[in-house]
Order: C-alpha cells, then structure tokens, then sequence
C-alpha cells in the first residue's frame, strides 16, 4: 500500500521573551519569540517537523496561512514528494489562486518555506541523516533540478550552477571531516539586545570573548546618544581585535542610516546589518557606498531569491544573510546560496529566535561541504535563547557550531514545550503572573 502524508498539524507555539527584553532591538522592542510549527504525518507514522518564526502576536496568521496549504500536501505520496521535494515547492509557490495573495512574498510564502522544511525534515529522516548530509551527497544535478530558475537565469543559468557544484565537488570529503571535527564558526549577538542595562551588555560581552567568538553583534538605531555610549562599553570589553558587527533591524531611512554610521565609525564596527527598508535595493547600494569600509549585511527579512539576485546585481550587499524560516524553505535557499557563490559574497546566515539556530545550521554547513568550500568571513548567528525546548538543540564549543549529528533539520520542538507554550491556552500562558506584550490587543 503507497504510503502517503495522512496530516498536517499546526501549533501556535509562544514564548514570553519580552518580559526580560530578550530579543529586543529598535524595531521589536518587546518581541515574545514564537513559531508557527508543523507537523507532517504519514500512514506509516512517520513524521517531519518545521516551523515558521515569528515574535508574537501575529503567529494566529502564519497557522492559518500553514492550514490552507495543507491541502496541497495531505494525500501525497511520500515516495514522490521526498523524490522530489522541488515540485512540492514549485506547487505551493506557484498555485494561481494563492500568488494573487502576493507571489513569492509575505506570510503565505513564508508558511509554504515551513511546509517545505517539514518535508525535507522527514526526507532527512528517511535517509538516516542529518539535513546538512543529505543534501551534501547529492550530486550536482539532483541540487540543480531542485531549483526554480524562473526568475533567476539573467543571474545564474542551471549550466552555471551545475558548474559551480561540479567546481566544489573535490575536496568534499575533507570537507566533510573538517566539519565534524572542528565545527562551523559562529558569531553571537547574546549581548547586544537594546532592552541590556550597560552592566549587563560589558559583563556579556567579555564572557562572549572567553567563550572563543571573534565577531559579537549589537543592536543599535533607537537612540543616537545610547548606541555611542554602548559602542563605547563593548569596545572597551572585547578589545581592538573582535569584530563588532551593528544592527539597525530596518529601523533607518538612506540618509539617516549613512549619517547614524558616520557617528559610530571610530569604533570600527564591521558590518551594518538592515540599515534600512529590505525592499530598498538601490538604498542598501547607496549606504554601502557612503559607509565603506564598514560591510553592508542583509537578507533576514528579504522575501525571496529575486531580492538576494537584485541585492547582488546592484553591489548593493557585503554580506549574504539567509535564513531558514523566511524564504519558501530549503529549495530557495540554495538557489541563494548558489547567487551568493557565483557573485563571491559571503554567507552569514541570520538565526537567533525559536529554531533559527537549529535550522539555518545545516544550510551553511552544506554551503561548506558543497557550494562555497569555506568558511573565511563566514560565521553562523548564534544566541543563547530557547534551545533547551528543542528535541536535537544545537551544540557550541569555542565559538562554533558542532556539527549535528541527529536524522533530520533539528527541528523538532520537545513535545512538552508545546503543551506547555500553546497559545493562548498552555498552561506557561494560562498561569503567567505577568502577562507578556504578546497578549495586548
């Protein structure tokens, strides 16, 4: 009997961040980490998790977005769709009805990447593999084939991907033994949340220092006064040799965000992160020229492959940052990865929030393994929130990632945890003496 995805559950899980700032920035001062999380199912009992992040109010939306694409899946023939996850993607991307919602962009787009993860999680699984594994051992032609090059090929043709994977190919297996060895280098934005008292950022900035990371991020843009003074504090932390990296979470127009960097510039910070709107391609192109040497990094909040190529086309970028929950999941992201290749810009993958950390991980170790063959100017965000609610959480040592060794993409939130922080009705909620920002109307 054909084995086939028999359900789709979806879960508005939250967690109560903002009641100690955790997370905060100029943007989101008060975000309560959450998910949009689901579940695949198949009548054998097989399953496969993903999730779509979100901070808060808001995660009602993406569940209900999950829902209506569930239907596309439900029925399906697990031996095809982990055949080709690609179709999948192509289908619950471009079905006629749902692209008149937005074609490739907002919630729906982002909940399809969840649907799509999910897939990929229990095709991982099937395989006996972590995510990061399986997609390193397929060939060339099999990555390529799991692309839609629609809007792409005036960037990157499918002969030129092919090339690059088949450039990678020697070397893999090194790679691959490095990897697990040493693990992936990681940069930590733990001591940067704008809502940290001055104690709190130095005291976690020289703990970053011993704990063996080289590049520490700081949220910066609600106040001009308050980020020179914290600047200050961090720089005098971690001494002249640690990168400095400043995030503006989208919070600037051009001409604030090149006036705001010209002020922080004596503490040499090494990149700023979203100086303004992710749409604006010809604004980020602009700050990077007025603001050099210091990188210009984005991608967290960039809708979909054409924005990384338009981004890349227009020099408009130092810094490749992908993430795994906000593109239509693992197919868009290598055709991104592969962008990134093919124009030379680095990749530091976005992550922090609920899963991020556990996902995004085996897409740059497959970058290493496969696409881009180092990790110089690479580093993978990692902060220290939440990862205790995750069924393969993610290992740091010295400033870098292990490599996961676990069946599937880490994405399995423990089964406890999501009881316990359902929303509106899990007991974490239900009992909370102090109610978070998330349930303000």
């Amino acid at each position: 009997m054909t084995e086939r995805i028999s359900s789709v559950e979806t879960l508005d899980v939250r967690f109560p961040t903002s009641l100690h700032r955790d997370g905060s920035d100029a943007m989101n001062p008060f975000p309560d980490y959450s998910a949009a999380y689901v579940v695949l199912r198949t009548t054998s009992g097989a399953e496969g998790h993903g999730l779509v992040f979100t901070v808060g109010r808001g995660t009602e939306i993406a569940v209900a977005a999950m829902r209506s694409l569930a239907g596309m899946v439900v029925g399906q023939s697990v031996e095809e769709l982990l055949a080709d996850p690609g179709a999948l993607a192509r289908r619950l991307t471009g079905d006629s009805q749902i692209r008149w919602l937005g074609p490739e962009k907002g919630v729906v787009h982002m909940a399809a990447g969840g649907l799509v993860n999910a897939v990929w999680d229990l095709a991982a699984r099937r395989a006996g593999k972590p995510l990061w594994k399986l997609l390193a051992g397929l060939t060339p032609e099999q990555l390529v084939a799991q692309i839609d090059f629609r809007y792409l090929r005036d960037a990157l043709t499918e002969d030129e991907a092919l090339a690059l994977l088949r450039g990678a190919a020697g070397g893999r297996a090194d790679r691959e033994r490095m990897l697990l060895e040493r693990g992936y280098p990681a940069y930590t934005t733990t001591p940067g949340w704008l809502g940290y008292d001055d104690e709190k950022l130095a005291r976690l900035c020289r703990e970053s220092v011993d704990a063996g990371y080289e590049l520490i991020k700081l949220k910066v843009g609600g106040n001009l006064a308050d980020d020179v003074r914290r600047l200050g504090i961090a720089r005098q932390a971690v001494g002249p040799k640690i990168r400095i990296a400043v995030d503006a979470n989208q919070i600037w127009g051009v001409p604030d965000a090149i006036g705001w960097m010209r002020e922080l510039s004596s503490f040499d910070p090494y990149w700023i992160e979203e100086p303004t709107s992710p749409d604006d391609v010809l604004g980020h192109a602009a700050v990077r020229r007025a603001v050099a040497p210091v990188k210009v990094a984005t991608g967290e909040h960039c809708q979909n492959a054409v924005m990384f190529k338009q981004l890349l086309q227009a020099d408009a970028i130092d810094v490749v940052q992908i993430d795994a929950c906000r593109v239509a999941g693992v197919n868009e992201n290598l055709a991104i990865l592969l962008l990134a290749q093919k124009f030379g810009v680095p990749v530091c993958p976005h992550a922090g929030g609920v899963g991020l950390c556990e996902l995004v991980q085996h897409l740059a170790m497959f970058d290493f393994v496969a696409v881009s063959g180092s990790t110089e100017d690479r580093a993978i965000e990692y902060v220290d929130h939440l990862h205790e609610h995750f069924v393969d959480p993610v290992r740091i040592s010295g400033g870098r990632y292990l490599a996961p060794t676990t069946p599937g993409m880490s994405a399995q939130i423990v089964p406890a945890s999501l009881a316990a922080f359902r929303f509106p009705d899990g007991p974490e909620w239900a009992a909370a003496d102090d109610q978070p920002l998330t349930t303000v109307a």
